[in-house]
């Protein structure tokens, strides 16, 4: 479930410009929770884009859909409008987020094959040499799919597959997409509240030792479900 969205009015001075794409490959979670940890962020507009691909894993996936993701944004943009703002280096932002980024999506950016919003809005923010960050959810990764990314990475991109953290002992799912979506706003220097962030070996052996003491353990893999509905990763 989504958190109640806080309303403020687009174009505010001061406020920092994201967009946000959430595209269909599978890890829908980690694109809800970034829209919702920036709504939670009073200096940022958020500008969304969710695609066809997104909208079903959402509901493969979710207890959610894109329009109660929508409400979160400041403003939803459709995937085949290409004349919105945020397809114009003009329109100033502050970088862009796609989250998760499918293959099909990493290969329009790395080709500069600009067919709906998502790449075209990544392609200005690298014309433009703002931030752009990939969270590709993806694997195991062919050559070709290394080869895109080391060709966005040369273009000015930012490649960050989901890969869980594990020094912050997660207790569940949430601790995990937390982690991770954190430190994807790091990204844009966004300091969130989502982040457990690594303050030495004494410190975590410590922790260690508290959680063990405590009966507290992290989530092992005989704790997964044997079999998950496989999702296709899409537009």
């Amino acid at each position: 479930m989504t958190r109640e969205p806080i309303t403020r009015e687009p174009g505010a001075p001061g406020r920092r410009r994201i967009v946000v794409a959430i595209t269909g490959a599978s890890g829908a979670a980690y694109g809800v929770r970034a829209v919702e940890v920036l709504n939670g962020l009073p200096e940022v507009e958020t500008h969304l884009i969710i695609t066809a691909g997104a909208r079903r894993t959402l509901a493969y996936e979710t207890t959610t859909d894109a329009a109660a993701v929508g409400k979160l944004a400041d403003v939803v943009h459709q995937e085949d409008d290409l004349a919105a703002p945020v397809s114009s280096g003009s329109f100033r932002t502050d970088g862009m987020l796609v989250i998760p980024c499918s293959i099909k999506t990493l290969s329009g950016v790395a080709n500069c094959h600009d067919d709906n919003l998502v790449v075209r809005a990544a392609d200005v923010t690298l014309k433009e040499r703002r931030r752009l960050v990939l969270v590709v959810r993806e694997t195991p990764l062919h050559l070709s799919h290394l080869r895109l990314m080391t060709e966005v990475t040369a273009s000015g991109g930012i490649i960050v597959p989901p890969v869980p953290a594990f020094y912050h002992h997660p207790q569940t799912v949430d601790d995990i997409v937390n982690q991770t979506v954190g430190r994807v706003l790091d990204l844009f220097g966004l300091d969130t509240d989502a982040v457990q962030r690594w303050e030495g070996s004494q410190r975590a052996a410590r922790g260690a030792r508290a959680r063990r003491g405590s009966g507290a353990r992290a989530p092992e893999a005989g704790d997964a479900p044997a079999r998950e509905q496989a999702t296709p990763a899409g537009p």
